[in-house]
């Protein structure tokens, strides 16, 4: 079946025997033009129902509802629920009340969807900057040519050479070198140990880490935290997953909490001048370098590749003076990114908070206003 922009499916499968996921629910973003549902996947039809999908879809996004799912969920390798089981569960009736709150929710959902998508553009700017500037050359090309670059002031311009020269990776601009990003990054530098941890940790796996998005981050007593939480994280750090680096997760950290912990499943990379920030983490996640790890990865079921292949990818080293300038213009860019995904978590936990209180009438309307 077909899914179009505000089409709501429901999952009737679930793999992690938690049943977390079991009968979550999810809604087509306007972006999305088309789709298809997946095996075990119901697309919730309202022909001739005078029920509102907005009031349905947060209704299915309480706990009351997440509870009922794990209740009914049958199997032991992949829980499942039963169509009838799901159909049946009970759906309050709509009230004046409820429209005000489901208006409250959607409001805080768009703003959430409006953060997330400023930053996709200003993170496609930062990555096209680092293309035009240490992939095609453009400034350079452009001197040669005679011409200004494009988009830059005469004082940064100058920086840069008006002539290439050979080099093992081909042809590169005088008097830059080949090297390895390990001469701006350290790898790895700090991890919990017995000895020293906090007494608590706030946790980003290798699954909340996506194309510059944390999805979450879980708070841990350190005792009980998974093992693979040991990675100390500091503002700056580039993260870049080494389990199926294909899927992208990846992460520039901005405002860390003195407790942030990574997963020892990612490459930390953290730089070794201020000025390497925004050059560090570009070079390790730009489109060809995800496909080099993706492609040198080994392991069957879960290849991986070793931390020292991501610090230790081959670049083109510009000058110093050009690395500074480069931190000048995309520190802003990071920056930005940074504080929308901190208002993004501010709005997440908001939503999450009043979500349960509201559908059960455990708040009123002007206490949430």
């Amino acid at each position: 079946m077909s899914l179009s922009p505000g089409d709501i499916y429901v999952s009737l499968k679930d793999v992690t025997q938690s049943g977390d996921l079991l009968g979550s629910v999810s809604r087509v973003p306007d972006n999305i033009s088309s789709g298809r549902l997946t095996q075990d996947t119901v697309k919730l039809v309202f022909d001739g129902l005078s029920i509102s999908r907005e009031y349905l879809y947060w209704l299915l996004r309480t706990p009351g509802y997440r509870e009922y799912c794990r209740g009914c969920g049958t199997g032991t390798t992949t829980l499942g629920l039963a169509r009838d089981d799901f159909l049946s569960f009970p759906v309050p009736e709509l009230t004046d009340t409820d429209r005000l709150i489901v208006d409250l929710l959607e409001g805080t959902e768009k703003r959430i969807t409006l953060l997330r998508e400023t930053n996709a553009t200003l993170e496609a700017i930062a990555q096209a900057l680092f293309k035009s500037w240490f992939v095609n050359f453009d400034p350079v090309r452009a001197k040669m040519e005679g011409r200004a670059p494009d988009g830059m002031d005469e004082a940064t311009a100058a920086l840069f050479p008006d002539s290439f020269e050979e080099s093992e990776l081909g042809l590169v601009p005088r008097g830059w070198r080949v090297g390895a990003l390990s001469e701006f990054a350290v790898l790895n530098p700090e991890s919990w140990t017995a000895k020293k941890h906090p007494s608590t940790v706030a946790y980003i796996d290798l699954a909340n880490a996506k194309n510059n998005e944390v999805a979450e981050i879980t708070s841990y007593a350190f005792d009980e935290a998974p093992s693979r939480a040991r990675r100390v994280l500091r503002s700056g750090d580039s993260i870049v997953g080494t389990v199926r680096p294909g899927n992208r997760s990846f992460a520039f950290i901005y405002n860390a909490s003195s407790n942030l912990t990574g997963s020892t499943g990612f490459a930390v990379l953290r730089p070794v001048e201020p000025e390497n920030t925004e050059f560090v983490y570009l070079s390790a996640t730009q489109d060809s370098a995800i496909e080099y790890f993706a492609h040198v990865a080994d392991g069957g079921a879960y290849p991986a590749v070793r931390p020292e292949v991501v610090v230790g990818i081959r670049s083109i080293l510009p000058s110093n003076e050009v690395m500074t300038a480069f931190h000048n213009v995309t520190a802003p860019l990071l920056a930005l990114i940074g504080e929308n995904q901190l208002q993004a978590q501010t709005f997440a936990t908001l939503r999450d908070t009043l979500l349960p209180r509201l559908i059960s009438g455990q708040l009123r309307l002007p206490e949430a206003a």
